[in-house]
């Protein structure tokens, strides 16, 4: 029997979870029963890597955008068929379409239904709605999803929150999800060993300081500034350096923020970094200010490498960090409550270096290898219930 075609379609690749997490799919998905496609955004930091992948053919749409505009997206949903069609076309073997994130979720998924697709799947790595949208335009969003759910034959749930808000929301039933989790390569988190002074130089800041670090894009669904506002009160009180590794919109307010709030050197905006494993190695605490998530993969990676975490209690972020246990759970833009809990572990550092070895002992559930047998589990499932 041919191997299936297998479609991943992804909005953007920026250096994010799911971007990274797709990429090590279909650069990883066993050849003798499954033959991997890319379709994504022409420009991101990923680019390059997905390009290097042996063996995955790739398609890139300058058209499919994360912002809303009629006429790009109609475009990118016609391409989007055309290409699936040409895969079709030149192979008699069944095409699974597995798409990611909102715009090419709803587009991916709608083209793979135009062009005869014979498995439509779709993760869900949070919504492309939230509380903090006007209501119409979350409405809009919630109604297009439960659309599209018609079409889709299983979604993925890297979190069991995103299940129970699909369900609760009417986008789709219990049944027609599952959740995977969203997985990292543990044992090079794991096995990440580094002389905490001599990166801390390396890095620019003072070696002699503890060190509170963030990781993510600076967009709002990450609430970046909130990050900068908890370093002002923690640096009022306590001698500490704060580092940000992302980048994207929110950067410049960012930047004056910070340089408002009189920062200065104990603050420090890193960009896109390649070394994470090294970084969070020579961290003391691990922050995340999201307002909402699906589960983010940092919190993991965090925690495989032994660094306590404050972070915001919305979607999956509960799944990974128990407070009290592996770190401390806040509410979203509560600034205060998150600089008290920083504090605390920076008055506390045998508690927190306690917290930080729970959470490796928590860890083994986001194996990445786990994630890419039950994705395999999964199709070959879908395509035996299709008779294919």
């Amino acid at each position: 029997m041919r191997p299936a075609n297998v479609v991943h379609i992804i909005t953007k690749l920026e250096l994010g979870g799911a971007q990274q997490n797709t990429l090590f799919t279909v650069g990883h998905l066993d050849r003798e029963r499954f033959c991997p496609y890319l379709i994504s955004n022409h420009e991101g930091i990923l680019v390059q890597e997905a390009l290097a992948l042996k063996g995955v053919r790739t398609f890139f749409l300058p058209e499919l955008i994360r912002e809303i505009n009629p006429v790009k997206d109609v475009r990118a949903l016609f391409k989007i068929r055309e290409i699936l069609r040409e895969i079709k076309r030149g192979d008699s073997a069944p095409m699974i379409v597995h798409t990611h994130s909102s715009k090419a979720g709803i587009l991916g998924r709608w083209a793979a239904k135009l062009a005869g697709a014979d498995v439509i799947v779709h993760t869900i790595h949070g919504f492309g709605f939230h509380d903090y949208q006007p209501s119409l335009v979350r409405a809009f969003f919630v109604l297009l999803e439960k659309l599209t759910a018609k079409i889709t034959d299983k979604f993925i749930a890297v979190a069991r929150a995103n299940i129970r808000k699909g369900v609760d929301l009417g986008i789709f039933p219990p049944h027609k999800a599952i959740l995977i989790r969203s997985g990292i390569e543990i044992e090079t988190f794991r096995g990440a060993a580094v002389k905490a002074e001599q990166k801390k130089v390396e890095l620019g800041i003072d070696p002699g300081l503890p060190l509170v670090t963030m990781i993510g894009c600076l967009k709002p669904q990450k609430a970046p500034l909130d990050y900068v506002e908890v370093a002002h009160l923690v640096i009022q009180q306590r001698e500490a350096n704060f580092i940000l590794v992302g980048d994207g919109v929110l950067r410049g307010k960012v930047q004056r923020r910070a340089k408002e709030l009189g920062l200065g050197e104990r603050f420090r905006l890193l960009g896109w970094r390649r070394d994470i494993p090294e970084i969070l190695a020579a961290s003391d605490i691990f922050v995340l200010t999201s307002l909402w998530e699906g589960l983010p993969r940092v919190l993991p990676q965090a925690m495989a490498v032994g660094v306590p975490i404050v972070a915001t209690s919305v979607d999956g972020t509960p799944e990974a960090v128990v407070s009290g246990v592996n770190g401390f759970l806040v509410e979203p833009k509560d600034i205060g409550g998150m600089a008290e809990r920083v504090i605390y572990l920076l008055d506390h550092p045998e508690e927190a270096r306690t917290l930080g070895e729970q959470g490796r002992k928590m860890v083994d559930d986001f194996d990445i290898w786990q994630m890419l047998r039950e994705q395999e589990e999964l199709y070959q499932r879908l395509l035996a219930e299709k008779g294919r």
